[in-house]
């Protein structure tokens, strides 16, 4: 079987790749189980030395890697240097924190008792990541798996293929054995394989209905299973809000940037209505200012979607909306020419029933909901069965701290949206997902603790 590639802005063929089979998979579980072995016996410093290699190789290739990656996902070309970016400056955290979480820890040191954690690798890590950010997401698990002593098979999307088997490049020509970092290429077929393997771990970035067809597929193996899945990210304007028009420029970025394909983009907004009608004129003023076009082009900032499929999805959306009594600001259809192109959409006059306040839109459009006071944009946040962030925009930081105590969400943001930091876990709540990437929890994620308890006369020694 072979995998076309497309290129989102043209509908053109960029490449044919062969896929994984049952045999192909086979033979790379068993390279990986010789490599790991060797892997995780390789100090850990000398670890972090070739992963480093590895972040400077993402600087020296910068401009090939943003290229290939716009041309198979389709995303602004400053869009795709500042993600190789991210990844770098996360590469960088974890790498220079790993002695620090990895080590033994010691958590008893008396005269004639020793007690301390020592964490292992788990083996061989399954990752199973995502289109949208391929650098930012599979870095999430890659890094401090390696890190950790664990060999990884790493499945890319098929919407991401190419930059998955330039990651894989440059990890080997960084140093990492080939036998310790292997490639799985395909669709569905093909990670529905890798469920039956009998892998050490699994790292799953996607939907929630695949995660949950993850998890309850693996639910007998008794292995570590994390799943980072969607989102409805909620954002609260309060009356209290300093700058209308600067806050209405960064909020719309955070709900449009990379076209509102991410998990964290902000997709409902609640407005508190002594401000609500300036917020939303200067939110769809910035919305139609900004340039549409070819990924390529300069100053362009809305290009393709990735997924045709989607575009279906946004013109349900806004359907449902109207039918039920919304307004159209800007956009809300398809632009006619070749690729996956659709208009940045604003809706006003929404209700919390409608699809594009509750289904995950992952494109470009926003509903904006009129509030009269802080609890009741509590409530409307808190109406949906997702938890991934929410936001709150306004000048005491008490207050927005207030409001995200009773949010359910595994992050929070004051002042600012859509954005992630390495030394901070990255985790979702309900059903965007479970688990924890990137901070001191992401690095232990992939490891598995032993207790050791040492009677007599111990001393401090690495295992």
């Amino acid at each position: 079987m072979q995998l076309t590639v497309i290129n989102p802005a043209t509908g053109q063929e960029i490449i044919k790749l062969d896929e994984d089979n049952d045999q192909s998979l086979s033979e790379k579980f068993t390279n990986l189980k010789i490599g790991q072995s060797n892997w995780q016996t390789i100090p850990l410093q000398q670890r972090v030395d070739i992963l480093m290699r590895f972040h400077l190789l993402l600087e020296n290739h910068q401009a090939e890697l943003a290229d290939l990656l716009t041309s198979e996902v389709g995303k602004p070309l400053q869009q795709s240097i500042n993600e190789i970016n991210g990844a770098r400056g996360r590469i960088a955290w974890l790498c220079k924190h790993a002695t620090t979480y990895l080590a033994d820890e010691y958590m008893v040191e008396e005269a004639n008792m020793g007690e301390k954690i020592v964490y292992e690798p788990l083996g061989i890590i399954c990752n199973i990541s995502a289109w949208n950010y391929p650098y930012l997401v599979g870095i999430n698990v890659i890094i401090p798996a390696l890190l950790a002593g664990n060999a990884v098979l790493y499945k890319p999307s098929e919407f991401a293929s190419l930059t998955g088997l330039q990651i894989r490049k440059l990890l080997l020509e960084a140093g990492v054995p080939k036998n310790v970092f292997e490639i799985a290429i395909g669709k569905g077929p093909v990670g529905a394989a890798l469920l039956d393997m009998e892998l050490d771990g699994y790292y799953f970035t996607g939907s929630y209905q695949t995660g949950q067809f993850i998890y309850q597929k693996l639910a007998h193996k008794m292995v570590p299973c994390q799943l980072e899945l969607g989102g409805k990210d909620p954002l609260y304007i309060t009356d209290d809000i300093a700058d209308i028009k600067n806050t209405a420029i960064g909020t719309a970025d955070g709900a449009f940037y990379n076209n509102g394909q991410s998990c964290c983009s902000v997709e409902r907004i609640y407005v508190h209505e002594l401000v609500y009608d300036k917020y939303v004129a200067a939110f769809v003023e910035e919305v139609t200012s900004w340039k549409i076009g070819s990924a390529m082009d300069e100053g362009v900032y809305i290009a393709a979607l990735t997924r045709p499929a989607q575009i279906e999805i946004l013109e349900n959306q806004v359907q449902d909306a109207l039918t039920k009594g919304a307004q159209l600001l800007c956009g809300g259809k398809r632009i006619a020419r070749p690729g996956n192109y659709f208009e940045p959409t604003v809706l006003c006059q929404v209700t919390n029933d409608m699809l594009v306040m509750q289904e995950e839109s992952f494109g470009p459009i926003i509903g904006i909901m009129k509030v009269c006071h802080d609890e009741e944009a509590i409530s409307l946040m808190n109406d949906t069965v997702y938890g991934l962030t929410a936001s709150v925009y306004s000048r005491s930081q008490k207050r927005a701290e207030a409001i995200l105590a009773k949010v359910n969400a595994g992050t929070g943001y004051w002042n600012c949206c859509d954005r992630v930091s390495p030394a901070l876990p990255w985790s979702g709540r309900k059903h965007s997902g479970f688990g924890a990437t990137l901070s001191h929890a992401g690095l232990r994620a992939f490891t598995k603790p032993k207790a050791y308890h040492l009677k007599g006369d111990w001393k401090k020694t690495a295992v």
